[in-house]
């Protein structure tokens, strides 16, 4: 017969506590960074509306994912990129292509935004007060299985138990 005594008990359940807090603050470890704090016009749909670059400080995961929206939308968030399985990289370049598999400048897969189209579609706000963008950037623990053309529901349920890293940057945009 086994014994275990009330210390071993409390002593694993200790040890489990540290461990679940180590994680939970691994969470946010990551650093985003866009190089701006306003919205270029590049970026937007004044410009030529082409992703920008995010740099990414202190990855250490297999894969990352990148969630881009706008809380400040009129009717409810507005989902402006999606893009999953992006392999580890210090800086995700600008100008991706609009398409839902690609394979420059890395292998990597795209979902539906709020304007019904597939990759990145930049500010776009009414006339007003400048809105908040959040580049979400995720660090995960493996590529995830999601087809192309995703929505943002499909990659928040794949993502999930597999986040091991998160970080974000927020820049603004008005017009």
């Amino acid at each position: 017969m086994i014994r275990i005594s009330i210390q071993t008990v409390l002593a694993a359940f200790a040890i489990a506590v540290l461990f679940v807090t180590a994680v939970q603050a691994e969470e946010m470890d990551m650093i985003v960074k866009l190089g701006f704090d306003r919205v270029p016009d590049e970026n937007t749909c004044e410009g030529r509306d082409v992703s920008p670059s995010i740099e990414i400080q202190g990855l250490n995961a297999t894969s990352m994912a990148v969630i881009v929206d706008d809380p400040d939308a009129p009717f409810a968030t507005f989902t402006h990129w999606l893009i999953w399985n992006i392999p580890p990289t210090d800086v995700i370049p600008r100008a991706i292509a609009k398409k839902g598999t690609l394979k420059e400048p890395f292998f990597a897969l795209q979902g539906w935004n709020d304007f019904g189209e597939i990759g990145y579609a930049g500010p776009c706000p009414p006339s007003g007060k400048p809105h908040r963008y959040f580049f979400r950037v995720f660090g995960l623990d493996r590529m995830l299985d999601l087809s192309a053309g995703a929505t943002v529901a499909d990659l928040q349920k794949a993502m999930q138990g597999h986040v091991l890293q998160k970080g974000e940057a927020v820049a603004t945009y008005g017009r």
